[in-house]
């Protein structure tokens, strides 16, 4: 038999300035004052975030001046690079290899644009083979960690001798607009933080095991999540539909997935969720049916840092494996499309 891809390593990275969701709250009630007519309404997403703090690559004074679409996406580069480095020179020590080893890099973001890629940026910085293979993948949004490490398994599943650099990074705060009052700007402007992730993937060596993945998307469902792409830059859009859609439909969704490769949700001893929210985790607990404090990690992670889109999840799953949380784990995120992305992992 064919070895199983393995997750060698995993390792995490955020930006120098931490903000405090107290000082974050005041300042955007500050800037939104006078031009939201909802403002009262709204600005208790802020306290029921869930949220003591973020992470940004800019500090909090950069929020209040206006900036265009060209400086945004340059400062992503900038910054973007400088996180991927962290993460990945960690990730290959705690894998034991050397950059120069890897076959394939895998560079997943949704929060800028880059051309040339990500991965091609970074073959020079962390000195990455000329001829390493290059997967960029672009528009996954918060789903794109979960995506990324599925697509990870399925390059070491077709070519069982190499090794895969899995490189995730968002710079969503950067996407902060302080003249758009629209709810999903300001729902945004509460959850929004920056962060990056590294993993190493192969079929040689020790590490929780890849198992099957897959993925859902809705029908009709283009308007649920996104981007729309405005003069000054990136603009959320976001349904208030999503809790709704989680605690109707992921169970159903994510039960299908798991009855393909003939398993049910109670063979699954632990769930590890991208916390896009507290309300979403709480439709995450209401569809699997969960006991209180099943989805502490993840509720760990956003207290701590946030909602960092793709690489939030494999956070959640660095915390969760770093505790010695083993068995065998489903790995579950939403992204646009409307997109539901399993993956699942023994860590027995």
């Amino acid at each position: 038999m064919t070895p199983a891809p393995r997750l060698l390593s995993l390792a995490t990275a955020v930006p120098a300035f931490a903000l405090g969701q107290a000082e974050v709250t005041e300042r955007a009630r500050r800037l939104f004052a006078g031009r939201a007519a909802e403002l009262d309404r709204l600005m208790p997403v802020f306290a029921h975030a869930g949220i003591e703090r973020r992470y940004s690559c800019v500090p909090l004074d950069w929020y209040e001046k206006p900036h265009g679409w060209a400086e945004r996406n340059a400062l992503y580069l900038e910054h973007a690079e400088r996180l991927l480095d962290s993460a990945a020179r960690s990730a290959l020590a705690q894998a034991r290899l050397a950059p120069a080893e890897i076959d394939a890099v895998i560079a997943v973001s949704t929060t800028g644009i880059a051309t040339p890629s990500l991965d091609a940026r970074l073959i020079g910085r962390l000195g990455l083979r000329a001829e390493v293979k290059r997967l960029p993948l672009f528009g996954l949004g918060c789903a794109g960690g979960v995506l990324g490490l599925a697509r990870a398994g399925d390059l070491v599943r077709a070519a069982p001798d190499a090794r895969v650099l899995l490189l995730v990074v968002e710079l969503c705060a950067l996407s902060f607009r302080k003249n758009d009052v629209s709810k999903s700007n300001i729902v945004a402007t509460a959850l929004f933080g920056d962060g990056a992730a590294a993993a190493v993937v192969s079929a040689s060596g020790s590490g929780p095991a890849l198992g099957a993945a897959g993925e859902h998307c809705w029908p009709r469902s283009l308007d649920v999540m996104g981007w729309e792409v405005a003069e000054d830059g990136l603009k959320a859009v976001f349904s208030r539909d999503i809790p709704a859609l989680v605690r109707r439909d992921v169970r159903d969704v994510a039960g299908a997935f798991l009855a393909r490769h003939g398993l049910e949700l109670r063979d699954i001893d632990r769930f590890i969720c991208h916390p896009g929210g507290a309300k979403v985790l709480s439709a995450f607990e209401e569809a699997f049916r969960l006991p209180d404090g099943a989805l502490a990690d993840a509720r760990g992670v956003l207290r701590d840092y946030g909602n960092m889109s793709a690489a939030t999840v494999l956070f959640v799953l660095e915390r969760a494996l770093r505790a010695g949380r083993g068995g065998r784990l489903l790995v579950a995120a939403l992204g646009p499309g409307f997109t539901a992305g399993f993956q699942l992992l023994d860590a027995a």
